[in-house]
C-alpha cells in the first residue's frame, strides 16, 4: 500500500489520454482500482481514503463549508416530505 502509487497513477492517466477521459467519468472504488492495476499500478482501496484525507486537509474552512453545503443540497433531492 503506498500513497505513492497512486500519485504515480494519475500522474501516468494525465499523460495518458483514454485514461483522462476514462477518470472524467463518474467511477466506483473498484473500477478506479482495476484500471490503476490494468496499467501496472498497485493501488489499495487505502491509498484512496488516503488522498482524500490528504485533499481534505488542505482545504479551507470555507472550501469544507461550500463542500458540506453542496453535499446537503445533494441530499435534499433524494429526501422527498
Amino acid at each position: 500500500m503506498s500513497l505513492a502509487n497512486l500519485d504515480a497513477f494519475l500522474a501516468h492517466a494525465r499523460r495518458t489520454p483514454a485514461l483522462q477521459e476514462r477518470l472524467k467519468q463518474p467511477l466506483e472504488l473498484p473500477e478506479l482500482l482495476d484500471l490503476a492495476a490494468g496499467a501496472g499500478f498497485v493501488v489499495e482501496e487505502a491509498d484512496v481514503l488516503a488522498a482524500q484525507q490528504r485533499q481534505e486537509s488542505s482545504l479551507s474552512a470555507q472550501e469544507l463549508q461550500a463542500r458540506a453545503g453542496a453535499d446537503a443540497r445533494k441530499l435534499r433531492s433524494f429526501i422527498h416530505s
